[in-house]
């Protein structure tokens, strides 16, 4: 993990943030990127790949599955191979290596051994699995650790899914399903799925890639077979990374331009802007990025965050030092991320001096007097961040491992004082 896991104390901003920022590549579409590149066989390339700890466990995973496989710096080069075998992968906390690598290693000739991080083991698997023993192969276990026994094909076919609880499931089976030989055809029966832009990422980056998508049907994605082009991928910035440094300007009044920011992005991440703009910020985007200024008196927000829920704890701290109430909805599904994120973002305000209320579906937020105290980040990189957002404004947050960030943000701690200057 990070370097810096002894208990931080977030810098108070002592005005205005100003500054420019740039923020490491989306691990969303990195990590895509790496297994489409593998599934390719050819020699393919990633680059804007950050050097983050998901990315290392995507790369270590495709080592252990025979992918030839090079990084340096942030560019990762894949020369051409035959095929996949068996091996153990390390998944960590990355829900992007538990739920995207599994399908890819039924294609491995030999058992594949899967584990990782103690949270790791808590985390939802069985959708996945269960959907790949309905396609015909042979999984041990339902959870992490688990194995999943390759034989270097798959036929394929129709299975029904309840994607409910990620959308990584559905991502996951479509990555891998045009070298099943009959591809795939996910059908999804149960609630809406969260964080659909996810879904529609994976599909966009798949035909990119060459493969045959059909999604003209509701909740139904149908992958033809065939085979994976070898492409080079370039990565835009990750823009739920980018909202924490916008948010800064939000919070102080400041103006924050993050560079890079792309004209259009299937990133949910991107949501962050009109959720600024309610709170009462402008939004401006220029040739040198997207630049926010924050108001005078932070406006607090009623946001539907379904589809860009990794944006909740962000937004909740904003909310807890707004000057109005705020209600942040649709975000259920959050419970069974690295943590809770619902419970322990209510708990973490509350010890903070917060007004907080839980609810079915999110969180309801109102103003309070905040004071400075432990904050706990649950090994959970959102969860880091958002108390560094209310140590801005409270001095005293002591967050107790900050160095989880480099989950995605390599040397947050650096990246954050630079910014406050």
């Amino acid at each position: 993990m990070g370097a810096v896991s002894s208990p931080w104390t977030a810098p108070v901003a002592t005005g205005p943030v100003r500054g420019r920022v740039s923020v490491p590549g989306s691990k969303s579409v990195t990590n895509r990127a790496l297994l489409l590149a593998a599934l390719s066989g050819g020699a393919a390339s990633v680059s804007g790949a950050p050097a983050t700890r998901d990315t290392a466990l995507m790369v270590g995973a495709l080592r252990a599955l025979g992918v030839p496989v090079t990084v340096e710096g942030e560019h990762v080069a894949f020369a051409p191979s035959t095929g996949l075998h068996g091996g153990d992968v390390d998944c960590g906390l990355a829900g992007t290596v538990m739920r995207f690598v599994p399908p890819a290693a039924v294609l491995a000739d030999g058992p594949v051994r899967f584990d990782g991080d103690p949270r790791a083991r808590e985390r939802p698997m069985g959708t996945v699995l269960g959907a790949l023993r309905a396609l015909g192969a042979r999984v041990d276990g339902d959870a992490l650790p688990f194995t999943v026994v390759g034989t270097g094909s798959l036929t394929g076919g129709d299975v029904v899914v309840d994607a409910s609880a990620s959308s990584q499931f559905v991502s996951g089976l479509l990555l891998s399903a045009a070298r099943y030989e009959k591809g795939v055809t996910v059908h999804h029966d149960g609630k809406p799925v969260p964080s659909l832009p996810h879904i529609e990422m994976t599909v966009e980056m798949m035909r990119t890639a060459g493969v045959e998508v059909d999604d003209s049907s509701p909740n139904t994605w149908h992958v033809a077979p065939g085979p994976v082009a070898a492409c080079d991928w370039a990565v835009e910035p990750d823009l739920s990374n980018a909202s924490v440094f916008l948010a800064a300007a939000a919070l102080t009044g400041g103006s924050v331009t993050v560079a890079g920011w792309p004209a259009g992005s299937t990133q949910p991440g991107a949501e962050i802007l009109s959720v600024l703009a309610q709170a009462g910020c402008s939004v401006e985007p220029g040739p040198d990025g997207m630049t926010v200024h924050g108001p005078d008196r932070l406006q607090g927000v009623d946001v539907d965050l379904h589809d860009a829920s990794e944006l909740t704890p962000t937004v909740a701290a904003m909310a807890a030092l707004a000057a109005g109430p705020s209600r942040i909805r649709g975000v259920a599904h959050i419970r069974g991320h690295e943590t809770d994120r619902l419970a322990a973002l209510a708990h973490e305000i509350t010890a903070v001096g917060g007004d907080v209320t839980e609810t079915e579906d999110g969180l309801e937020i109102r103003p309070a007097r905040l004071h400075g105290a432990p904050w706990g980040a649950y090994a959970d990189h959102r969860m880091a961040t958002a108390g560094a957002l209310v140590g801005l404004v409270v001095p005293g947050v002591e967050i107790d491992d900050i160095g989880c960030t480099d989950k995605t943000i390599p040397d947050f701690p650096g990246r954050w004082t630079a910014l406050l200057g």
